[in-house]
């Protein structure tokens, strides 16, 4: 299968080599940086100076292609997908952006190939084992979705450091967020609903951020009372957050934010993943719950440093491609995550890496 992968940066170099490696995809990474494309050597991985924000030149690096994966920040969602749906050619892509991926479903109705968004960790993956878990009961009382991306060594003020895009971390703090209270869907602020919890004595915080859920509110609505999706910080990082964007007035200037965390908060490869889902209800006449959790950790690969955001971001995505590639997804239209089940998922080659990285 011909791939062509949109990004060079950390995620999507990880995405080039696994497909790859596999054997059953041709890889052509394009990226508008030469020294980013300079990074991905070997494997038979080609590559290709692309500014894909020229439409002209975006279409025809995909013309001829089988699929396109989207690991561009998710201003070029739409972009990529309407020129995806102009060549024939099925796409993918990590977004978090709720009105990219309305548009995208916008753009998949009718069409001969397929649309398959959100394909990362959260929206993605969390949603997969959410909907996996809520299958398992006759009525659907609560969904709780907690995902952190976090330092494993957190230093500063703010206990957090980057370990992805800035542009969607500032994206998903600052827009509007979906959940389903009291069997009705609504909209709820970002960086509200503050809570606090603990997991293997360490302590956490979560609270509301926009996109996590993907399309699951919309799958679950009319069958389940309450579901939510939070991002899991460690304490502390929410007020500051809350200070930064409310008080100095920097949710006006998002550019003048990211500049700053780009500028003053370090990245590191030294991370953790943790995702936590609950989901209680009736099983028999009896209210139970049950808990899927996983805390993936970074590794090395090849002497490389590989972090454990790279891990799950890049085995979703890959996974989603894998199994479309087997058929086991529908061959065209717009495609849920949660249209893949958890078994299926955790049992593909790419997306045993949930299991193999976890502690």
């Amino acid at each position: 299968m011909k791939v062509t992968l949109l990004g060079a940066g950390h995620i999507g170099q990880t995405i080039a080599h696994l497909l790859q490696e596999s054997g059953h995809y041709t890889v052509t990474v394009a990226d508008r940086s030469e020294k980013a494309l300079a990074d991905i050597t070997g494997n038979g991985i080609k590559t290709m100076v692309l500014d894909s924000s020229d439409a002209h030149a975006l279409t025809n690096a995909l013309d001829g292609r089988d699929v396109v994966i989207n690991a561009l920040p998710y201003q070029m969602a739409i972009a990529v997908a309407t020129a995806a749906k102009a060549t024939g050619t099925h796409y993918f892509d990590l977004t978090e952006d709720v009105h990219a991926t309305r548009t995208i479903r916008a753009l998949a109705e009718g069409a001969s190939t397929a649309f398959m968004p959100q394909c990362g960790l959260a929206p993605g993956f969390i949603g997969i084992a959410a909907h996996d878990l809520a299958q398992k009961f006759d009525e659907v009382y609560e969904v709780k979705m907690r995902v952190g991306a976090l330092p494993e060594f957190p230093t500063n003020a703010l206990k957090y450091n980057t370990t992805w895009s800035v542009d969607g971390l500032i994206n998903e703090y600052c827009h509007p967020c979906e959940a389903i209270r009291g069997g009705k869907m609504h909209e709820v602020q970002a960086l509200e609903g503050l809570e606090h919890f603990s997991l293997d004595g360490v302590e956490y915080e979560a609270f509301n951020t926009s996109g996590g859920l993907g399309t699951l509110c919309e799958t679950l609505n009319g069958r389940v009372s309450n579901l939510d999706y939070k991002t899991v910080r460690y304490p502390g990082h929410c007020n500051l957050m809350k200070f930064l964007l409310e008080e100095l007035r920097l949710n006006e200037d998002q550019e003048q934010l990211k500049q700053i965390m780009r500028r003053s908060v370090p990245a590191t490869m030294q991370d953790v993943v943790l995702v936590f889902v609950t989901v209680s209800g009736l099983r028999d006449g009896k209210l139970v719950q049950e808990v899927f959790t996983r805390k993936i950790f970074a590794t090395h690969n090849g002497g490389h440093s590989v972090s454990a955001i790279q891990i799950t971001t890049a085995a979703g995505i890959c996974t989603a491609v894998d199994l479309f590639r087997e058929k086991k997804l529908p061959s065209s239209g717009f495609i849920r995550q949660e249209q893949i089940s958890l078994d299926a998922f955790l049992g593909n080659h790419f997306g045993r890496a949930y299991d193999q990285h976890a502690r």
